[in-house]
C-alpha cells in the first residue's frame, strides 16, 4: 500500500495520505467495531404513562422552535393572546402567567384545565412535564 507523510518543519509526521479503498476499508471495519460495542450498553425499561400518545399540532411546535418559547407561551401565541389577557381569564397576575410559562412550568390540574379552556386545547397539551396533582 502506497502511503505518503506529510511533515511539518521540524520534519514530524502530522498527516497520513493513504488511497480512498484502504480508507473506505477502515471506515467499514471502524463502523463493525462500533457495532460489536454496542452489546456492552445497558437496557433501561421504557415506562409508560397515559401521557405517551398525546399529540401536539405542528402550529404549537414551530411557535415553540420560532419563538424560543415554552409550551405554554406557543399556545397563548398561537391564540393572539397576551399574558395580561390571560392573567384576566384565570384571574392571576401577568406576572404569574409569567411564571406558568417557565420551561419547567407543571401547573396543577385546575390550571391546566383553565389553560385548556382558554386555549382551546386538551389539558394534556398544556405542559411537556408530568402533571403536579392537586
Amino acid at each position: 500500500m502506497a502511503v505518503q507523510l506529510i511533515k511539518d518543519d521540524d520534519g514530524k509526521a502530522q498527516y497520513a495520505v493513504i488511497p480512498y479503498d484502504e480508507y473506505f476499508r477502515m471506515c467499514l471495519q471502524m463502523a463493525e467495531i462500533d457495532d460489536e460495542t454496542d452489546d456492552d450498553l445497558e437496557d433501561i425499561e421504557v415506562e409508560h404513562d397515559c401521557y405517551d400518545d398525546v399529540g401536539l399540532p405542528g402550529e404549537v411546535c414551530d411557535v415553540m422552535h420560532s419563538e424560543n418559547v415554552s409550551l405554554q407561551a406557543a399556545w397563548r401565541i398561537l391564540r393572539g393572546l397576551s399574558q395580561q389577557e390571560v392573567a384576566e381569564k384565570l384571574g392571576i397576575s401577568q406576572s404569574a402567567v409569567s411564571q406558568l410559562e417557565a420551561l419547567d412550568s407543571r401547573p396543577q390540574k385546575r390550571t391546566r384545565k383553565k389553560l385548556a379552556a382558554i386555549y382551546g386545547c386538551k389539558q394534556e397539551q398544556i405542559s411537556l412535564y408530568l402533571p403536579k396533582e392537586g
